[in-house]
């Protein structure tokens, strides 16, 4: 069995889905499908997860809600139309959101419910165009499928008794197409994981299913091992591990949400990537074993938008609990970090800017301050990360000094330096404004010299 899951670009209009039919049309094995809420059909478009939080947080502000429920309806009304099926679905969107205002729900619970409308619905027209073309086909809810989730709306995880319920589909004669991004509590509520959700409930069902292959299909060819809006024409990634794929997410490669492959990974299931527009193309395939390759860096990828808070106190490395204590201010301010680089007498807290706004800063200087007692504390902002990926490295001799040469030949100052106990990925800091030049450097030592 493989599950296949389709993304927002692959069901944005009734010619994609067509597209989306014709793949599963053509491997039987291709039993259990996960789709996305329609995504951008142009670069100016809108998709309509957008579009549903719009309406949402419109409903709850007490605003005009009704334009961007037209523009919903009219999206599904258009797909419909052009794949010659029944419009039920655009109905159903005009009840649901009906129910919905009527409801007692809290303004959580009803934004909650309107931002699965998008994916629920792309599930019921999928399901009734292969049902068009002659297929065994059905739409599956969540919660009938078993997907039971923690009660964290916006961010739930999935619960490991969902496993055991998922594999009842083996059971199913149909293809079940399943909507992605949200699941169900245990006492019946819906609730949704964070954006780019839909790619964890493929992972989930996969699991679940205990699938010979997790398809993802978006619009892409395979991974490539830079982001191509800073290095032309990269080189593809044939393959890739679970570990490295995770790091690049997690570091800014857009193809999968960072969380999103847990539960495939848990359960040793190859992942692979493919394009809903050329699906005859080799892809990428993820893996759980690494496989040789001569070059020890797999990717390198990049993102912008972090801060350092800088800390630094003399004989700090005596201080028994100082890590704990610095920690323990972010934590009670309700902060998070990524990364914490330290030395004898200084520590730096790497965390995302919007985790630290301006007019929060003053207070937690000024806390660290007067219950740490530091010789000198500061923040750096406009920062990026780079990250060099490869479960080969550890193994390779030089690879940070010719990372370091890339950098100092484009004149690109390093703020920070961070390699993981994993020892699969080495991370630099530097100021925004030099990370594209210092990625482009970094590609062509690694992928394009001798």
């Amino acid at each position: 069995m493989k599950v296949a899951k389709f993304g927002g670009s692959s069901v944005a209009s009734a010619e994609q889905i067509k597209k989306v039919a014709s793949i599963i049309q053509d491997d039987s094995d291709r039993k259990v499908v996960v789709v996305s809420a329609p995504g951008k059909r142009t670069a100016e478009d809108t998709k309509v997860t957008d579009l549903l939080i719009q309406l949402g947080e419109d409903l709850i502000n007490g605003e005009a809600y009704q334009p961007a429920l037209d523009l919903v309806l009219n999206r599904f009304q258009l797909i419909t139309d052009d794949l010659n099926i029944t419009n039920q679905v655009v109905q159903e969107i005009k009840s649901d959101v009906a129910s919905i205002i009527s409801s007692n729900y809290s303004d959580q619970m009803k934004l909650e419910a309107i931002k699965s409308i998008g994916e629920d619905s792309s599930a019921k027209v999928v399901s009734e165009y292969l049902k068009h073309i002659g297929l065994n086909a059905a739409y599956l809810n969540p919660k009938d499928a078993g997907i039971i989730v923690s009660n964290e709306p916006g961010s739930a995880q999935f619960l490991d008794e969902s496993l055991d319920l998922l594999y009842e589909l083996h059971k199913r004669e149909e293809i079940v197409v399943i909507p992605g991004f949200f699941g169900f509590t245990k006492e019946g509520k819906l609730v949704t994981f964070s954006r780019g959700g839909s790619d964890i409930t493929g992972s989930i069902v996969a699991a679940g299913v205990k699938a010979d292959l997790y398809e993802n299909f978006t619009d892409v060819d395979s991974v490539y091992c830079v982001n191509p809006s800073i290095v032309e024409n990269p080189k593809e990634i044939t393959s890739l591990t679970y570990k490295e794929m995770r790091e690049l997410s997690y570091a800014g490669f857009s193809v999968f949400h960072d969380e999103a492959l847990i539960p495939a990974v848990k359960a040793k299931i190859p992942v692979s990537i493919k394009n809903t527009n050329n699906p005859g193309a080799m892809g990428t395939i993820i893996v759980s074993e690494k496989e040789v390759r001569g070059n020890p860096v797999v990717g390198i990828a990049s993102a912008k938008g972090f801060l350092s808070l800088y800390v630094s106190k003399y004989l700090m490395n005596r201080e028994l609990g100082f890590g704990r204590r610095l920690l323990h201010i972010l934590e009670d301010e309700g902060i998070s970090f990524e990364h914490t680089p330290s030395g004898i007498d200084d520590m730096s807290v790497i965390m995302n800017e919007n985790q630290l706004p301006i007019e929060k800063e003053a207070k937690i200087i000024e806390r660290i301050k007067n219950e740490l007692h530091p010789d000198l504390v500061y923040t750096e902002r406009n920062l990026a990360l780079i990250m060099i990926v490869g479960e080969d490295m550890d193994s390779t001799i030089g690879v940070a000094a010719k990372a370091t040469e890339a950098f100092s030949r484009v004149n690109v100052n390093l703020e920070m330096i961070n390699q993981g106990s994993s020892e699969v990925s080495l991370m630099f800091g530097v100021k925004e404004e030099g990370v594209d030049v210092a990625v482009r450097s970094l590609y062509e030592a690694f992928f394009t010299e001798a």
